[in-house]
């Protein structure tokens, strides 16, 4: 069995209270590696090691924080291959999408918030007579992150960095489903010469761990990416301490498809943002509505291509649908299509538990599964699954479209489909939703806003709102009196 460990104060150590949890590979269902079951000792001898760190590491120039962030983000990609393995025997991707869009995503965060850093700026404003006023931002000290077990290193790199450039020290508590390229981090980071302390990560659950770092009095800030639940929980602890929150959180999204789309076009982003990593991102289209003259056509053709998706051993080059990350999450995506069925819908293909042979004949594996004949206002349809299932929605006017898409309690994404320009302007507005493309998914310019409304979270992270949230502003007014 393979071990992790914590890592705390620039060295490697066991958790204090000496206990495990056992880590299985989602593709086998076979246990590999132990990981750190910490608790409130760990997280306070983290944050500790990062209290010790901060006046040196705030006081640092921007120029050499910057240069030691570009530094890391220069040896992750020089190790782009290891931690892509990493990242998929952690989560059961396909290697080939971790070689793709994880690794090289989290080189990018590194490098985005680092050069963003050179160029942070505050406002200036000359008053009335003899009076100029400045707005100063700086670190806030020591704050927590918390990254899902989705996109390990991809979403916790997306809060350590901006974290870091900002010039506050960090502990991270990284899932304990996807332990492995967070350590992996912490070595690379010995590496580029942060200074120990200012980087530190614990292991852990979140009823000890998670919790411990959204308690302790001396953690400024919390960013956690994650359910709504635990979303719900962290600012029911933090809120009366008034700590800095940003909460990103569950999704029901919409992917709204106007008779008028470029079908093809329609049709491939459709199957991409509803199985991508089988489905389990928060962004991921799990609502497909299509305007009823295209509706059959489509819903064809769709079917279609999911049936030829390859399920398989996710480090096979051809394998397009990996494995779901564990079995209690795989039971729980088969209730959902058996609850499904309870509520009337219609079984398109998918609907099952995939036995594969060879080393992932144990593994974690759920046909791609599409859905029709399901009201709007059902669960199935209200309730995020996180997993390879998506249904179908005909809708007959722009304004059932909309009404549909605002109908859930969620409200992180949508996706347009439209060659009609005033229509595209017109649904964005009227959607509530954080993020809205037209006639793309998942295009992230990391320069905007990203965050939702409703129960999809609290707060925007990206560009200058992640160097705001990870920044205290503080003004400062001089009166320039003349003799």
């Amino acid at each position: 069995m393979e071990r992790r460990a914590n890592f705390i104060g620039g060295s490697f150590c066991e958790p204090l209270g000496g206990q495990y949890m056992e880590k299985r590979d989602p593709a086998t269902g076979q246990s590999f590696a132990l990981v750190p079951a910490s608790d409130e000792q760990d997280i306070a001898a983290a944050v500790e090691a990062a209290r010790q760190a901060f006046p040196q590491w705030a006081a640092l120039p921007s120029e050499e924080r910057a240069r030691l962030l570009l530094r890391l983000a220069d040896i992750v990609e020089q190790h782009l291959e290891e931690l892509a393995l990493a990242e998929s025997r952690d989560t059961g991707k396909p290697l080939w999408l971790a070689r793709q869009l994880d690794i090289p995503r989290a080189v990018r965060n590194f490098r985005f918030f680092a050069t963003g850093l050179l160029h942070l700026s505050s406002e200036a404003y000359r008053g009335d007579g003899d009076i100029f006023s400045y707005t100063l931002r700086q670190p806030l000290g020591v704050v927590g992150c918390i990254s899902p077990w989705n996109l390990p290193l991809y979403l916790l790199t997306w809060k350590v960095a901006p974290a870091l450039a900002a010039g506050n020290c960090v502990v991270a508590k990284p899932s304990e489903l996807t332990p492995t390229t967070a350590q992996m981090l912490a070595q690379l980071a010995c590496q580029a010469g942060l200074p120990a302390g200012v980087l530190n990560v614990v292991h852990g659950d979140g009823p000890r761990a998670g919790a411990a770092l959204v308690a302790h009095p001396e953690v400024r800030a919390l960013s956690f990416t994650g359910g709504t639940r635990t979303g719900a929980e962290i600012a029911r602890i933090a809120a009366p301490m008034f700590k800095k929150l940003t909460l990103e959180l569950g999704g029901k999204n919409p992917f709204i498809l106007f008779a008028d789309c470029h079908f093809e076009r329609a049709v491939a982003e459709a199957l991409r943002a509803a199985f991508s990593n089988q489905g389990q991102i928060c962004l991921c289209g799990s609502r497909i509505l299509v305007h009823r003259p295209l509706y059959e056509r489509f819903r064809q053709e769709f079917v279609a291509r999911v049936r030829a998706l390859r399920v398989g051993d996710p480090l096979e080059p051809t394998t397009q649908q990996g494995a779901l990350i564990s079995e209690a999450h795989l039971q729980k995506v088969l209730a959902y299509i058996e609850l499904a069925q309870q509520e009337g819908g219609r079984i398109l293909c998918g609907g099952e538990r995939l036995r594969l042979e060879g080393r992932c004949r144990n593994g974690y594996f759920v046909a791609p599964t599409v859905i029709e004949g399901l009201a709007p206002e059902c669960r199935v349809n209200q309730e995020e699954i996180f997993g390879p299932v998506v249904t179908l929605i005909p809708f007959d006017t722009e304004e059932e479209a909309i009404a549909y898409a605002n109908s859930v309690p969620y409200g992180l994404a949508a996706s347009i489909w439209t060659e009609n320009l005033a229509r595209a302007h017109r649904v964005a507005e009227a959607l509530q939703a954080g993020v809205v493309w037209v006639n793309c998914w998942m295009v992230r310019d990391l320069r905007t806003p990203f965050g939702g409304v409703k129960q999809s979270g609290l707060g925007r992270e990206g560009g200058w709102e992640a160097f705001h949230f990870f920044t205290e502003p503080k003004s400062v007014t001089l009166a320039l009196w003349r003799d």
